[in-house]
């Protein structure tokens, strides 16, 4: 098998049927032998129905459909495939159509052309997202890179190709908070921009709010480094200190020009106030770690496939 491309879903019943004949058109006569890992991720739509039901597109070797009992997030949707994918190289696309299957054999000849690269992501030159969003995935990036000491490919997707090895090296990490674009980051390897623009979303609306977003690039941040949990303390209380030296001094000064002046209540109840918020924001930090290494010594799997079939042609099993 040259190709596996994984295809993590998420109610995309509208989408499944055009994406079906978009990869039989576009690598029907590339000479690319290749499979299909769908991994429905608890859709509550007839995502599952049409995964099961939609023939098998004529130019694939086999398709392979996991069902999870619940939904468990694309990570571990992604996770799932990669285990499942049987591929010298693998790719990742989404569902919507947005990453065209045409510009997906397009990175694998990228890849193949390049014998010493081991990866081709996939990056969006221009974004048509608004400036406060742009911002703060830009911020992000600089803060990822600056305090995880790695360097991700800034605007990459998890729109990729990659070889065995980089697979191999994916799944050779057990962890439960799973963040793709660290993860390719850490295990290293050769990658190759590959500039594209993404095509209009041929069914429903995005998934990702600006709060998931959100959320998703602070669990990034935590699963990468341990910066917040070893420095955030130690800024915190230096802060405070040269606070309460800067407080001492003014006090000090004002009882030479006025030894008459009492101390200021509002200058305490600021100051309590200010060291309470540090501490707090200190063992909210320290919290987060603790809860992750909490779940993690648990040893619960990513996720619970209900079903796996494998349908080559007409035959299932």
């Amino acid at each position: 098998m040259d190709l596996s491309i994984v295809v993590p879903c998420y109610n995309e019943e509208g989408s499944l049927p055009l994406l079906f004949s978009a990869v039989d058109e576009a690598l029907a006569d590339s000479g690319v032998s290749y499979e299909l890992v769908f991994v429905n991720d608890g859709s509550s739509d007839e995502t599952s129905r049409l995964l099961h039901e939609l023939p098998t597109p004529a130019s694939a070797e086999r398709i392979v459909v996991v069902d999870f009992s619940r939904n468990f997030g694309k990570e571990s949707a992604l996770l799932a495939g990669l285990q499942r994918a049987e591929g010298e190289a693998v790719g990742l696309m989404d569902a919507d159509l947005q990453q065209p299957p045409a510009t997906l054999l397009e990175m694998y000849r990228m890849l193949q052309a390049n014998p010493t690269a081991d990866c081709v992501a996939a990056f969006q030159e221009h974004r048509n997202e608004g400036a406060v969003l742009s911002f703060f995935k830009h911020a992000f990036y600089k803060t990822f890179d600056a305090t995880s000491r790695l360097n991700a490919m800034p605007d990459a997707s998890d729109f990729r190709v990659f070889r065995r090895e980089v697979a191999d090296a994916l799944l050779s990490m057990p962890e439960s908070f799973r963040f793709s674009k660290g993860m390719f980051a850490w295990v290293g390897f050769e990658t190759l921009p590959f500039p594209y623009t993404p095509a209009n979303r041929v069914e429903g609306e995005t998934k990702w709010s600006f709060r998931k977003l959100m959320r998703y690039g602070i669990g990034g941040v935590l699963s990468f480094t341990t910066f917040p949990l070893k420095k955030i303390a130690a800024v915190a209380g230096l802060v405070a200190t040269l606070a309460g030296l800067v407080l001492l001094v003014e006090v000090i000064v004002e009882q030479f020009i006025n030894p008459a002046m009492p101390s200021g209540y509002p200058t305490i109840l600021c100051v309590l106030l200010l060291m309470g918020g540090l501490i707090l924001a200190t063992l909210g930090v320290i919290g987060e770690y603790i809860a992750r290494i909490y779940i993690e010594t648990k040893r619960r799997p990513a996720y619970i496939a209900k079903s796996v079939e494998v349908r080559t042609g007409n035959e299932r099993e």
